[in-house]
This record gives structure tokens, C-alpha cells and sequence, in this order.
């Protein structure tokens, strides 16, 4: 299964060194995982120890997110997409538990029902298909994120793509959509946050860069909650550095880089 999987592709900077710390050769993916994660004493929202168990644990007709909210097990299953999920647990545990938080507190209000609502929506977005964009305060971010917010394509990732490593950053946060990566298309399209960071956050390393973000976006969940309206699309494939050929004629492909929609 592993196999499949390009480590060298830069959408997955963000878990590598993640998947680094797992011992493959474990007998199941849950294992794997539960290794990795004891040295890091994670938990979920009620202090619980966070454990990866096999799917068959979780009770028939129980939420998903209900379940790991008050048992601190995550069901997992011996696939790509739930490997995936894991890593991010092990990458950004503050996020992960704050979105489980947000997700339980609503299936605590609402019911699980046929409609989740703005709030679990956001949350689950999040979860599957989420980039954060991390800009540096001042104009040349400010002005990046305004382009991509208008689908200023060209703009953004073409004129604008000098940016990217000084001033901008992309990591890539849902396990889904790290999952659709392991066969790359250009239409793959990340629901993208945007995280405003000062000088300091550039002047770290991978791993400081890595626990300042999960600080900061626990913190902003926590305070601010979550909506499907936060969120801008970002075709993955797209961001200068992160695929072959990113020429003028690349960006000026309208059936992914499509402009914005009229209101």
C-alpha cells in the first residue's frame, strides 16, 4: 500500500517526517501509528490518551467524532486514506483535536442527522481537504491572498510566484486530499486557510515552523469556530515549485484555474 506513495512530491513536506518515526514492517497500520504516537502523550479535548484501534471497535450506528471525542480511540482502517489521517494526528495534534472538539460539541447539539451544518461542515472540510497558506504580514501577502481570493490565477502563482518560499508557504493538512495526491491530477483542489505569520515564523526551522502553525490555527479554531466561508480554493498542483511545466499557458487552463463566479 505504502508503496504508492512519491515521498519526494512536496505536498507531503508537511507528514514526512511523520511517516520518518513509523516502524512499516508492524503488522497493521493502527500499530504503526500507536508506536509513533506514545512518545508524543497525545490526547483528545478531555485529556484522554489518543489511540489508534481497528475500525471493528467503533459501535454500530455511533458518530465517528462522537467516538473519539469521548474515548480518545480513532478508528482506523488499513488503507491510504485512514494512514493518512493518522500522520496528520501525529503532524498537528492541537488542530486535529480541536476540529474533533468543534465536530463532537455539534453532534452533541444537532444529532448526527442528514444535514451536518455550517459549523460541521467547516470541520469536516477541514479535515479531508485542507491546505493552509501561510502568509508573512505586509503587503506582498496581503496582496497574494487578494489575488487568489479573486482567482487571479496568473497573478498569484504565476507573477506573484517569487513569493512562495520567502514570503508564503503551503502545507497540506487533509488526509483526503493527501490521499487523491498519490495519483496527482491537475484538477486536485485544496480548500485553503490562510494563517498571517510575522518575521519570527520564517526564521525557524521545519519542525518549530510545523508546532508554531499547530499552535496558532488551535488556537484561531478555538476562539473564532469555523465555516465553509473560510476557506479559498488552491488547485494543488499549481503552487509555483509543485509540479512540471508551470508556464504562462499552465495557469491559463480555465477548466481547473477557473475564474470566480458572479455574484
Amino acid at each position: 500500500m505504502l508503496s504508492q506513495i512519491d515521498w519526494a512530491r512536496p505536498w507531503y513536506d508537511a507528514v514526512r517526517p511523520a511517516f520518518a518515526r513509523l516502524d512499516v514492517d508492524v503488522s497493521c497500520v493502527a500499530d504503526a501509528l500507536n508506536a509513533a504516537a506514545a512518545p508524543l502523550a497525545l490526547v483528545n479535548q478531555r485529556g484522554l490518551p489518543l489511540r489508534f484501534v481497528p475500525q471493528a471497535d467503533l459501535p454500530e450506528g455511533r458518530a465517528y467524532e462522537e467516538f473519539i471525542g469521548a474515548t480518545g480511540c480513532v478508528p482506523t482502517r488499513e488503507n491510504l486514506h485512514d494512514f493518512f489521517n493518522g500522520l496528520v494526528w501525529l503532524t498537528f495534534p492541537r488542530i486535529k483535536q480541536q476540529l474533533n472538539a468543534l465536530q463532537a460539541a455539534q453532534i452533541a447539539l444537532a444529532g448526527v442527522g442528514k444535514s451536518r451544518g455550517a459549523a460541521r461542515d467547516g470541520a469536516t472540510i477541514f479535515d479531508e481537504n485542507s491546505a493552509l497558506l501561510v502568509v508573512r504580514a505586509g503587503l506582498a501577502g496581503e496582496q497574494l491572498v487578494a489575488a487568489l481570493r479573486a482567482h487571479g490565477w496568473i497573478e498569484a502563482l504565476y507573477e506573484r510566484r517569487a513569493v512562495f518560499g520567502a514570503d508564503a508557504e503551503v502545507w497540506l493538512f487533509g488526509h483526503a486530499l493527501m490521499e487523491k495526491l498519490v495519483a496527482p491530477r491537475k484538477a486536485i483542489t485544496a480548500h485553503t486557510r490562510v494563517v498571517v505569520a510575522g518575521d519570527d515564523y520564517f526564521a525557524l526551522p521545519h519542525d518549530g515552523r510545523r508546532a508554531w502553525i499547530d499552535r496558532q490555527v488551535a488556537a484561531e479554531l478555538a476562539a473564532e469556530g469555523l465555516s465553509t466561508a473560510c476557506f479559498t480554493p488552491l488547485p494543488v498542483l499549481g503552487v509555483p515549485g509543485w509540479w512540471e511545466g508551470q508556464d504562462h499557458a499552465f495557469y491559463a487552463d480555465t477548466t481547473v484555474f477557473r475564474p470566480k463566479r458572479a455574484v
